[in-house]
């Protein structure tokens, strides 16, 4: 973040100076919400968590170097306190744990100041900030984009899919007066979401990947969902640049919503920037040609699942806009390797099975090219091996979760997945089994079973070396527990 003095942030946010010696004093590091990361010259956020509230570590912030802490009520030590919010307000802003709406009132004058500091290095230093949105692919896509983007300047980008109320804001202000690029995803649970995170960054280029049906319980329909990621391109500026999917009808049917230049990317002959002749190999690695502005490349991607060309075409898109080569987007495309834990991040242990680790989050959409890699995997190179697909529930789906979870086990029979391991006892779970079973008139090609326990210990009966394994639910399952006791098990560190 720009340095700011507590006066100064005091103003920006609404707050009031309490037990401050010197409103002068300065922030010159970073905004941290875990005491245990606080370092000399940070602002240290007081924020209700799972088991403290952050009111109460504040003196430890104070100690370990912290100037000041951002707080919701005085805490005996240098703050700058700011004011609550009304009902409406606070509750869309308010995180779990948040009883008092202490929080809430945290996170927005969070944001304010992020505001600022954001807009000042982009008048000032020439920051560009590039806004990714969609249903799905937002972290790879960032993650890319970081990579394309990091041979031009330094770069700063969320670790994993910090694209909240919280881990929004606290993004923006890692940018200082050294950063050139600042690529940020934003995630909605509503309309309004997506506009409310361009405003606290604006952003110069916006990317849509796409207008699926992730939390379609939350927003009703497909249509509702594309006027959430829309917002992003209403928010840039006439100078600026708005990606779109052009194989998505919807998102490409938002370039009249914006005032920003439009360029298109996908596989289809209309696409500004487009991919021919993709081809997978036997780690479900893509490779193709990549056109842009008369020129073409070859492209060997690092990172695993069919779906990532489209996700390399957007980052691909900023790249150039920002400045780079085809050929050096070509070259950085080629060196970029999974960035975010839990993503498609594929190994091989020393016991010969290779685990797909996707378990951070799910929705239909993304289930279904997590499936796509998995079979892939076993069927690409040589003799064809085992495939283990071990599924948990995707939430936020709402009247449709039971017909999208049985869409998903017919799914894997259509694929010729080997095994299906369903986790859970709830409606979802088993309309995923019985989708399978129906389809196929499957035996006990599929299993469900109550809880993570007893999928691992089904696993650790009947897996065996060259097995391909594909782990992946919602994040609030929590079935990463499996794939890493499955590493563990094989005893093995190697990277597919």
């Amino acid at each position: 973040m720009i340095e700011m003095t507590l006066r100064e942030i005091a103003d920006a946010c609404g707050g009031t100076l309490h037990d401050v010696p010197d409103a002068q004093a300065t922030v010159t590091g970073s905004v941290e919400f875990d005491s245990r990361r606080v370092g000399p010259g940070d602002l240290f956020l007081a924020l209700p968590g799972a088991n403290a509230d952050g009111h109460d570590h504040a003196a430890a912030a104070v100690a370990a170097g912290a100037v000041a802490v951002l707080a919701a009520r005085p805490v005996g030590v240098p703050a700058i306190v700011v004011p609550p919010l009304g009902a409406t307000e606070s509750a869309a802003l308010a995180l779990s744990n948040d009883t008092d709406g202490s929080g809430a009132a945290v996170l927005k004058a969070l944001a304010e100041i992020a505001r600022i500091s954001t807009e000042k290095l982009s008048a000032t230093n020439g920051l560009t900030v590039v806004g990714v949105t969609g249903s799905s692919g937002k972290t790879s896509t960032k993650d890319l984009i970081a990579a394309v983007l990091s041979p031009l300047g330094p770069t700063v980008a969320p670790p994993g899919s910090f694209n909240n109320e919280l881990g929004h804001p606290w993004t923006a202000l890692r940018a200082d007066p050294e950063t050139k690029f600042l690529a940020l995803e934003l995630s909605a649970r509503g309309v309004g979401h997506v506009a409310e995170l361009a405003r606290i960054a604006p952003p110069r280029i916006g990317v849509v990947l796409n207008v699926g049906t992730a939390h379609l319980g939350e927003f009703g329909s497909r249509d509702a969902i594309a006027q959430a990621k829309g917002e992003l391109v209403e928010s840039l500026p006439e100078d600026g640049l708005a990606v779109l999917n052009a194989d998505d009808y919807r998102v490409a049917a938002m370039a009249s919503r914006t005032k920003a230049r439009v360029v298109t990317v996908g596989l289809s002959t209309e696409a500004d920037i487009r991919a021919t002749d993709v081809h997978m190999d036997g780690q479900a690695r893509a490779s193709f040609t990549l056109h842009a502005n008369g020129e073409s490349m070859p492209v060997q991607l690092a990172v695993h699942g069919e779906h990532q060309v489209g996700n390399a075409l957007s980052a691909a898109a900023v790249a150039l806009e920002c400045g780079a080569t085809l050929a050096a987007v070509a070259q950085a495309l080629e060196g970029a390797n999974a960035a975010s834990a839990r993503r498609m991040d594929v190994r091989t242990t020393a016991n010969g099975v290779t685990v797909i680790n996707d378990s951070y989050n799910a929705n239909p959409d993304s289930m279904r090219a997590a499936l796509k890699a998995l079979v892939t995997l076993a069927k690409s190179g040589g003799e064809p091996r085992r495939s283990w697909a071990v599924l948990g529930e995707m939430g936020e789906l709402g009247d449709t979760s039971v017909i999208e979870h049985d869409a998903i086990g017919r799914l894997a029979v259509r694929l010729d997945v080997d095994r299906l391991i369903v986790i859970g006892d709830g409606r979802p779970s088993h309309g995923l089994h019985q989708g399978a079973v129906m389809e196929g008139s499957w035996g006990e090609e599929s299993i469900l079973v109550p809880d993570i326990e007893a999928a691992i210990a089904l696993l650790d009966d009947e897996i065996a070396a060259g097995d391909v394994v594909l782990v992946k639910a919602s994040k609030s399952v929590g079935l990463w527990t499996v794939a890493e006791h499955l590493i563990g098990a094989g005893e093995g560190k190697t990277q597919s």
